[in-house]
């Protein structure tokens, strides 16, 4: 199954910015449905991010990360027409990746 994401990695100045949107329901394995049992672990994993080829982010992420986790940080030496891939990885298993260049 794929993790849905949205991306936007725009050139400013001397840098960039991106930002990650992705959709995730996030559960952490402590909560309880209406019978009172617990929903399983559910989780974005690990995040990397390159550009052009570097790895600009590396981040283990946890259950306490939010539902519809965003992710955005700026970039030095940026610039437009760079390819920016974003992969991520959930406890269960799920991977997905998302392309663009910067604008």
């Amino acid at each position: 199954m794929a993790i849905p994401m949205k991306i936007r990695a725009l050139a400013k100045g001397d840098g960039g910015e991106i930002k990650v949107l992705m959709s995730h329901p996030s559960e952490n394995g402590m909560r309880k449905d209406n019978s009172g049992k617990f929903v399983p672990a559910h989780f974005i994993k690990f995040a990397v991010v390159t550009v052009n080829g570097k790895t600009v982010l590396d981040g283990l992420w946890g259950p306490g990360v939010s539902k519809d986790p965003y992710l955005g940080f700026k970039v030095k030496g940026m610039k437009v027409g760079d390819k920016v891939v974003v992969k991520i990885e959930s406890n269960t298993g799920e991977k997905d990746s998302i392309e663009t260049t910067v604008g």
